[in-house]
């Protein structure tokens, strides 16, 4: 029997009893989340833009991908152009998903799409209040160069930049 034990603004957490494939029992804790997009966007072959964005939770500035939660009654490509023209200004003529990703499967139902945006057109926009965020062009080899100095370390960013052989 599923339990709700905390509903949030679009997280929700719940536990659960289950039974496993060797059959013994287990109380589940996880959150349920509606999942999400992860963007990233070549301005040309060698060019990718990424962004700088403070993260309450961690307290800290990181260098990522434009990335946002899924809206109610949205498309998961309708997000990714969504999160794109939030977070950098930028609208993709061509979005082609590449692959997801489950971000923390031991205690989370996140899964995250990862779309190349191409043939980009410069929007202006806004940042959503509760964000920080300034964005930067890198070439391939200063996103290498910032991974391996550890100052990529978020792990959606990571996966994206590998499927698509940037690291």
């Amino acid at each position: 029997m599923k339990e709700s034990v905390y509903k949030g603004k679009f997280l929700n957490i719940y536990t659960e009893g289950m039974l496993l494939p060797n059959k013994n029992r287990m109380k589940v804790e996880y959150v349920k989340h509606p999942g999400a997009v992860c963007v990233v966007p070549f301005l040309d072959e060698d060019k990718i833009i990424l962004i700088r964005q403070f993260r309450p939770v961690i307290r800290r500035y990181i260098w990522e991908l434009p990335a946002g939660t899924l809206n109610k009654n949205e498309t998961i490509k309708n997000s990714a152009q969504r999160e794109l023209i939030e977070e950098i200004g930028y609208k993709a003529k061509a979005l082609r998903e590449v692959g997801w990703v489950y971000t923390t499967p031991g205690f989370t139902t996140e899964k995250i799409h990862i779309f190349i945006a191409e043939n980009l057109t410069r929007l202006k926009t806004e940042h959503e209040k509760d964000e920080v965020i300034t964005s930067r062009v890198f070439t391939r080899v200063g996103i290498r160069r910032l991974f391996k100095k550890n100052l990529i370390v978020d792990a959606k960013t990571i996966c994206a930049l590998r499927l698509c052989r940037i690291i």
